[in-house]
């Protein structure tokens, strides 16, 4: 790898192309694949100050690393894509997932992507995409996880966590059960509560006690519905990985129809950033949750 990388961003999209423009400022090249992409990541790519390349082809030879960031159910097919871009053009690169999936899904990606001839980093992003004033904490884990940690010299706040592929994406799973599975959990008793008319008995009550976690969790719930649909697939990968070490998978597969429950409304039509009035949020749940078309289908 040179001494001066250039980085690969799959996809652009809003932490992928906040993550580039980082890496954009700290005096990297960062470019990324627009094949079949639509006018609105084209926009934001360039804003970002991340050239596109017309093919995968292009991308793999002109990038030193590559940054998977995609939500949970495209991780595989990007890694097969490159690895048959890297099998047509015998380029070599590092290959770094940040996705958020469990241990067993990254081995794949992993497998997949070693046999064609790349290096592999298992990686994990706790928190928002960045912004001028802070960004994400990386956490990394691989036999080699040095091409990544040498980002830290160029803006990104990476932490190498050990040397198994696995590790970094475990906690990402575990984490992610702390803040995004518990609001779900939240959601569901309040959206329950609307249903029944006891909105207002529930809050009374609740603000008797230690209302920080309450608070938070409201404060999630009014701006998560843009990307729902996009948690649903975390929550399933954060219950495989609690069903790979025995326990059960059944609480986070919950968390999954709570969150398939509000991509089906109205309220995930908006743009990301977007929050609702936390009553409205409650109303139109309670609506779509007796709604036989709104109900998503059981696991």
């Amino acid at each position: 790898m040179k001494a001066i990388p250039t980085v690969g961003i799959l996809s652009p999209g809003e932490m992928g192309a906040a993550v580039g423009a980082v890496l954009h400022r700290h005096g990297l090249r960062v470019v990324t694949c627009l094949e079949g992409r639509g006018d609105w990541t084209v926009t934001r790519a360039k804003e970002a100050g991340i050239e596109g390349l017309p093919s995968y082809d292009e991308l793999v030879r002109e990038a030193d690393i590559l940054l998977s960031i995609l939500v949970p159910a495209q991780a595989g097919a990007v890694a097969d894509l490159v690895a048959q871009a890297l099998g047509r053009t015998g380029a070599t690169l590092a290959y770094v997932d940040c996705n958020a999936v469990s241990p067993q899904t990254v081995r794949e990606v992993a497998r997949t992507v070693t046999e064609a001839g790349a290096q592999f980093v298992d990686a994990a992003i706790i928190g928002g995409p960045p912004t001028v004033e802070e960004g994400p904490r990386f956490y990394a884990s691989g036999p080699d996880p040095q091409p990544f940690e040498a980002l830290r010299e160029h803006g990104l706040d990476v932490h190498v966590m050990g040397q198994d592929v696995g590790q970094a994406s475990g906690f990402k799973m575990i984490y992610g059960a702390t803040t995004k599975g518990i609001a779900a959990l939240w959601m569901e008793l309040m959206v329950a509560a609307e249903a029944m008319g006891l909105r207002d008995a529930l809050e009374a009550e609740l603000a008797r006690g230690d209302n920080l976690s309450r608070q938070r969790v409201e404060r999630f719930m009014s701006g998560m519905a843009p990307r729902s649909a996009r948690y649903v697939g975390e929550m399933e990968e954060i219950a495989a990985t609690f069903e790979g070490v025995g326990l059960t998978p059944r609480m986070l597969l919950g968390a999954a129809d709570m969150f398939a429950l509000v991509a089906k409304t109205p309220l995930a039509a908006h743009p990301g950033g977007h929050r609702h009035d936390l009553h409205h949020v409650l109303e139109v749940l309670a609506r779509a949750a007796v709604a036989p078309s709104a109900n998503p289908s059981p696991h």
